[in-house]
């Protein structure tokens, strides 16, 4: 195997766990949404299966810190990648949002359209 084999097997492994993770949770949170809705339909108390509903949220953010630890991971194999020269490898999704897209959140504007913070693009 060359370098580039090996390193688009790696990435094939991480982006299927990162997939794994959000699938996990998006299973999570429809069981909890379930729970919620037969609780409705059996007009059950509240109160009934209070615990196993709680518990099932805090799966729910253990997966989430997993996601976290994964997003990180896949930073860190960047910085490495970068780090030994191999350049860049189009593995993966394409149109990734840049490094600094989580600290720049959309702005809503007054007809709760979301926009870029940058304001609209102008083409020339």
């Amino acid at each position: 195997m060359d370098r580039t084999e090996v390193v688009a097997s790696v990435a094939g492994d991480l982006y299927a766990t990162e997939r794994a993770i959000d699938d996990a949770i998006t299973a999570a949170t429809t069981l909890v949404q379930s729970m919620i809705g037969a609780r409705a339909l059996l007009k059950v108390s509240h109160v009934a299966g209070s615990t196993s509903q709680t518990k099932a949220m805090e799966a729910i953010a253990a997966l989430s810190a997993a996601r976290e630890a994964i997003v990180a991971s896949h930073t860190e194999m960047q910085k490495d990648h970068r780090r030994m020269g191999w350049g860049t490898y189009a593995v993966g999704v394409l149109d990734k949002p840049d490094d600094d897209w989580a600290e720049e959140p959309p702005v809503r504007n007054s007809n709760h359209h979301v926009r870029n913070a940058a304001g609209p693009r102008r083409v020339a």
